[in-house]
């Protein structure tokens, strides 16, 4: 039996066990239906002409921990923001810790997605919100509905926001000798309130993990969402993302994301604009090596005039890794006014390091400002003598280069906890110290 027929026949073990009379067991049965009719994605698809699951799915997962391993703090502390107070909510082989989280009710709602699903005072909320940005269409999206349960449910009303930013973590520690999981987010920032996220994915263990997480983002009027992704996970762990964000008039959503890490990760971060005078910003830095693969795949879709969106990506591959960049922004006939930027650079290290990248524009309007563009090179010789000439290392020298080529990204990143933890995992994936912090 593959990992699709184990996945169809064990929905309806899964449907017994959280409740056939759970409020979206309609959606539920409606997503298996359409992934078992569409299956895992493969090469012959254009949107994953790059990036192969082939290898992974051969893997036999296991579809539910059969029990739940304690952490204690020392042993994860690391992973944390732990430089500052955050809002903790944190999950261990797909079952939350109440032990390591920190939630609250105190005029916000940060808490468990299992919860919001079944306590009939989430009900409203989660009739207007639940799967209504997430596409029925994407294949591991719809599976990740289907199996939908557990995750992170953030809400936070009108003119608030949370007293200390929210991480989101989840980690694996090896109970089964190949897991599976799908954690699923949903987060609605209403009219003027704001919130911070930092979210993150770590493997524990050599043991093979699959996490197919979807994310849905909801910014009301004027509000402000600023989410970090830390992808700095082990050579066994593969992480498919997608994360789907709505915004409404003037709200301003950035989203930051960090690739150094894991066998495979896929990065679907899809923007809807439904409204006037939006920011969208979308910002990465992939630093890889071995034989690691990352593949980002964006889209901005600006439905409405006098709209921003801002796209930077770069990326360093080294050894015999492989980058994937996919942007897509569509501007529809009646978005006039649009400012639409997409850039990617990158860097290759390695004579056996690939890259693929493709920007691509679907303009409907006349009366905008559109661009895009990538590139792909090499460190500069010139530079790199200039720098060896005063006296700094090899070494020493391309990690500074490198570490120039991608700050523009970190400058925008508006925790400065964070950016000194970012800064340090570049410094510890170029395999040097670079004698500054941020």
């Amino acid at each position: 039996m593959d990992l699709k027929e184990k996945l169809v026949s064990s929905f309806m073990a899964f449907e017994n066990y959280v409740d056939v009379e759970h409020p979206i067991h309609d959606i539920r049965t409606e997503a298996i239906k359409n992934f078992e009719a569409k299956g895992f994605p493969s090469k012959k698809e254009e949107a994953w002409k790059y990036t192969s699951l082939n290898s992974i799915l051969k893997t036999d997962f296991s579809i539910f921990p059969k029990e739940e391993n304690a952490l204690e703090y020392h042993q994860v502390k690391k992973y944390f923001l732990h430089e500052i107070d955050t809002y903790k909510i944190v999950f261990i082989d797909g079952i939350y810790s109440s032990y390591l989280s920190e939630t609250t009710h105190d005029g916000v709602d940060i808490c468990l997605m299992s919860s919001a699903l079944t306590k009939p005072m989430y009900k409203q909320v989660i009739d207007v919100y639940f799967n209504k940005a997430a596409s029925r269409e994407e294949s591991l999206t719809t599976l990740n509905t289907a199996f939908s349960r557990e995750g992170a449910y953030i809400y936070i009303p009108k003119n608030k926001a949370p007293k200390k930013p929210v991480e989101i973590i989840h980690f694996a520690t090896g109970n089964e000798a190949s897991l599976m999981l799908q954690p699923r987010n949903l987060i609605i920032v209403e009219e003027n309130a704001e919130l911070q996220v930092i979210e993150r994915h770590q493997s524990l263990t050599h043991n093979p993990v699959l996490t197919n997480c979807v994310t849905e983002i909801f910014a009301a009027q004027s509000a402000i969402v600023d989410y970090y992704k830390v992808q700095n996970d082990s050579e066994d762990a593969t992480l498919i993302d997608n994360t789907y964000i709505a915004q409404k008039d003037k709200s301003s959503v950035n989203v930051h994301t960090f690739s150094f890490g894991g066998k495979l990760t896929r990065n679907n971060l899809n923007f809807y604009q439904h409204g006037e005078h939006i920011e969208s910003t979308l910002k990465g830095v992939t630093i890889l090596g071995e034989k690691q693969h990352v593949d980002h795949h964006t889209l901005v879709h600006h439905t409405q005039p006098n709209c921003e969106s801002h796209q930077d990506y770069k990326g360093i591959f080294g050894e015999r890794s492989t980058g994937v960049f996919n942007g897509k922004i569509i501007v529809d006939k009646i978005a006039q006014k649009t400012n639409a930027f997409q850039q990617n650079n990158n860097v290759l290290i390695s004579d056996q390091a690939t890259i693929n990248t493709k920007p691509q524009l679907e303009i409907f309007a006349d009366d905008v400002k559109c661009s895009h563009g990538c590139t792909i090179g090499q460190l500069d010789e010139d530079a790199l003598f200039y720098l060896q000439s005063r006296g700094i290392p090899r070494k020493e020298a391309t990690a500074l280069l490198m570490y120039a080529f991608a700050n523009n990204v970190l400058e925008s990143v508006r925790l400065p906890e964070l950016k000194k933890r970012i800064n340090k995992l570049i410094a510890n994936k170029l395999g040097v110290r670079l004698g500054f912090d941020l």
